[in-house]
């Protein structure tokens, strides 16, 4: 369907001639997001600044050849599992379940081909009580060596004022590991601005972090404090002021790259806030998942150009990744990422827009 808050174009092909299409959400205020059906992709977010200026916040591509030629997960929904599983491989109900390796020794953000290089079906578009759009796809038992069908969707949904609701759900016939979330690359100034995010204030919910070995594996035991560390992020502080301190973990990481244990709780609750002092935009991110992984962006290496013909270079943006922890599947003393037939995986992300 269109309407005046809902838009249906055409983006681009696969290279076996099947269409992409680009559906377009609109909000009040001038805010909007663009989804693609490949990779149930954020490939636009439109946001007022300070002045009631809109401007994209998220990095991407403004063509669809940019998003077949290199995979760097812009805007992605990341699954089946979200970010890494030590040696590529887990053991479930005493089965050993092999996956591709495609992060050195690692399986990485649902191996080689994921979901964020699949085609997705559009299976509901409708106007209340927001703007909505709602993806489908099956992913098959076996795929990266996942065991079971696995019946997934994705929801996204403008709200008022200013406010993006992502909500991820998926069935299984077999017991399976799930996680998923959106992988988008956030500059509250704009991804055409040409700035960098270190000076954007950052604050998250967490006491405690994840340390990572050299392949960005947890290390064994329990979670690291983040207190008197350059991981303290509790109260407001821009994102560069200690990311240059000579600590091990921002050595290992090129910067940040770990995921936050965020606070217990049930629900969705609080989980981060992004401030851009020069453009005013805030942005506030709420999660019902336990883990949120902060990625500065570390690995952006001018290779890539983007919206506008940018070369995207290290520090452009950042990742606010809610999903379950790194490696769950081998740590049972973490929190679990399984999914059993009869039970329904559901998590819900939503991103709120302000300015100050």
């Amino acid at each position: 369907m269109t309407s005046a808050n809902i838009a249906r174009a055409p983006f681009g092909k696969l290279h076996d001639g099947i269409a992409v299409e680009r559906v377009t959400l609109r909000g009040e205020h001038g805010f909007e997001a663009s989804i693609l059906t490949f990779g149930a992709t954020l490939q636009a977010l439109l946001v007022p600044d300070r002045g009631g200026h809109c401007a994209d916040v998220v990095l991407g591509h403004d063509e669809f050849e940019g998003y077949l030629a290199q995979r760097k997960f812009f805007g992605a929904t990341i699954g089946r599992y979200a970010n890494r599983i030590a040696a590529a491989r887990f053991v479930l109900d005493g089965e050993t379940v092999n996956l591709a390796a495609n992060n050195g020794p690692n399986a990485l953000h649902g191996g080689p081909h994921g979901f964020d290089r699949k085609l997705w079906r559009i299976a509901r578009l409708v106007d209340q009580p927001g703007p909505t759009l709602v993806l489908e796809r099956e992913s098959p038992h076996g795929e990266e060596g996942y065991p079971g069908n696995l019946q997934t969707r994705v929801t996204y949904q403008v709200r008022d004022p200013v406010e993006l609701a992502v909500t991820y759900e998926a069935t299984t016939d077999r017991p399976t590991c799930v996680n998923l979330t959106n992988h988008s690359f956030f500059n509250l100034d704009g991804a055409r601005s040409g700035t960098q995010i270190l000076d954007h204030r950052l604050t998250i919910a967490a006491d405690h972090f994840l340390a990572v070995d050299a392949t960005a594996i947890p290390l064994p035991g329990p979670p690291w404090p983040v207190d008197r560390t350059p991981f303290e992020f509790r109260k407001p502080i821009a994102i560069g002021a200690r990311i240059r301190i000579n600590d091990e973990q921002l050595r290992l990481g090129r910067g940040y790259d770990h995921n936050f244990c965020l606070a217990s709780g049930t629900g969705v609750r609080f989980a981060a806030r992004l401030e851009a002092p020069h453009s005013g935009r805030v942005m506030e991110l709420f999660t019902d998942q336990p883990g949120l992984q902060f990625y500065s962006g570390n690995f952006l290496d001018g290779s890539t150009a983007g919206k506008g013909d940018w070369l995207y270079r290290q520090s452009d943006a950042l990742c606010l990744e809610p999903h379950a922890w790194p490696d769950t599947p081998n740590r049972p003393d973490f929190p679990p990422a399984r999914l059993d037939p009869g039970q329904i995986y559901r998590r819900t992300a939503i991103y709120r827009f302000s300015t100050v």
